[in-house]
């Protein structure tokens, strides 16, 4: 793939000040033009050999281009506080909003390459993070973003030239140091590793454009000139239509499904409830304090019908915890903030650090419950969801957070019963709302929504627990045990 980025291209300088007024002229009106209509954002991956101009190259963009829309992330060595979540999670964080455009030096390539260059991984490792990495970058097609990836390319000759170079400068001799020595040693595994990652994910929603980078006025004009003309085409796109789905639905015959083959009668006098409860309650507090939640974190799920209890329970759990180490996060409507960033990324920025607790009241799951229930999300977003949701939990799991998830039911009677008796309580009415209401005459498609979400999101990484929560005493005690039981395991 490299073949073309090592033929010594070069600009001459009369060129380059005939193109350089024209190239800034298109890159700031395109920009602005972006920033002004907020259709979509632009995710800049800017990557390759050391020595090519990585650093150069974006300050040259910051220059030419209005750096106030500009947000530049450079991704080094993970800080403590980004080693404590997730490996995803600092990149998530940094995705620019609809508007703008987020530049990455070092990217979500960056650790799986070099990892097995240094033989930390094999090569079954590295096709598991490309195949992450494939789905992540589609994950932000679908949701709008403008993917543009950049390689800069050095011969092994033209690097070992322009560390040299470098170092003899007395001004730039500080940028070369012994590391960058010790991984020109490893520059033939490298190329070939990167190789294999750039043709692997090289798709049509997100190419890859090699550039050579030993001249510094071809890197840069063939750079802006790209991004300019991928800018202006998209600006200059037609936006496509939903497309057409074949929704995956079973007829259920015999009217059987896992909410209906919930044990609803189960029931827990109010004495045994209170022994349990401070049972349980105990257990939970020994287990948060235990010194292997030192390594560990936990993410809470709570979902269930409304009026199922989810307030409730949720407060028996954190009753047992110390309040300097959880966190509750309601979830509710996206804030103008959150709708301008891939949908997860609301979920994905309250992810706890090391030995924490969060405990969503309501979730992630949203968009393949509510927003499909009521039309809020297009049948080809939501039916995406199953899989990015997946990935999402795969990606806490594997980082060693434990997650519960709970769905808390009750029937259609005992709803109607508890909205009345919040009707009637001062301390109550304020929990019952005309959407409760409305919510109540869907029951039929929530019902199918909530038995899709079980069929295709409990996984054994990430199991649903569904809670009977006819009888509150019950299902308090019910998701106490299933949380105390799920950290217990992880141990």
């Amino acid at each position: 793939m490299f073949e073309s980025a090592e033929l010594g291209h070069k600009l001459d300088k009369a060129t380059f000040r005939e193109e350089e007024p024209k190239l800034r002229e298109a890159l700031l009106g395109t920009q602005l033009e972006l920033a002004e209509r907020r259709d979509f954002s632009v995710v800049v991956l800017i990557d390759g050999m050391d020595g090519a101009g990585k650093g150069e190259t974006v300050n040259t963009l910051n220059f030419w281009m209005d750096p106030r829309q500009i947000e530049t992330n450079a991704m080094g060595e993970p800080t403590p506080e980004e080693r404590e979540r997730p490996r995803m999670w600092r990149f998530w964080r940094a995705l620019p909003p609809k508007g703008k455009i987020g530049i990455f030096v070092g990217s979500w390539y960056t650790a799986p390459v070099a990892d097995r260059v240094r033989g930390r991984t094999d090569d079954a490792d590295l096709e598991t993070s490309i195949d992450e990495i494939l789905r992540f970058e589609a994950m932000l097609a679908a949701e709008g973003a403008l993917v543009l990836k950049y390689w800069l390319h050095l011969s092994k000759r033209r690097q070992r030239g322009r560390l040299k170079a470098l170092q003899k400068d007395p001004r730039t001799r500080w940028r070369v140091n012994d590391t960058d020595w010790e991984r020109f040693k490893l520059y033939d595994a490298f190329r070939n590793v990167s190789e294999v990652a750039l043709r692997r994910t090289s798709v049509a929603h997100a190419p890859w454009i090699v550039i050579e980078g030993a001249d510094v006025r071809y890197r840069t004009t063939t750079m802006a000139a790209s991004l300019a003309e991928s800018l202006r085409r998209r600006l200059d796109e037609t936006p496509p239509g939903p497309p057409a789905v074949m929704l995956p639905r079973l007829p259920a015959l015999d009217e059987r499904n896992v909410l209906r083959a919930l044990d609803l009668t189960r029931r827990l006098p109010r004495r045994k409830y209170r022994r349990e409860l401070e049972r349980l309650q105990g257990r939970l507090n020994l287990l948060s304090r235990h010194r292997k939640m030192r390594n560990r974190s936990v993410v809470l799920v709570f979902e269930g019908v409304d009026a199922a209890g989810k307030g409730g329970a949720i407060r028996r759990v954190v009753a047992a915890l110390d309040a300097r180490f959880y966190r509750i996060v309601p979830v509710a409507a996206p804030t103008d903030e959150e709708k301008a960033r891939p949908y997860l990324w609301r979920f994905w920025r309250h992810l706890p650090r090391k030995g924490h607790f969060a405990v969503f009241d309501r979730s992630w799951y949203g968009r393949i419950l509510v927003e499909r229930v009521e039309g809020l999300a297009a049948a080809a977003d939501w039916l995406r969801a199953y899989g990015e949701i997946n990935d999402f939990e795969y990606e806490m799991r594997r980082h060693g957070v434990i997650l519960v998830k709970f769905w808390l039911h009750i029937s259609q009677e005992e709803q109607l019963r508890r909205f009345e008796e919040r009707e009637k309580t001062g301390h109550k009415r304020h929990k019952l709302t005309d959407e409760d209401w409305r919510n109540r005459e869907a029951w039929p498609a929530y019902e199918e929504a909530v038995c899709d979400m079980v069929e295709r999101t409990s996984t054994n990484v990430a199991p649903w627990r569904l809670v009977a929560a006819e009888d509150k005493y019950h299902g308090r005690v019910e998701v106490l045990r299933g949380v105390c039981d799920a950290i217990e395991s992880a141990f």
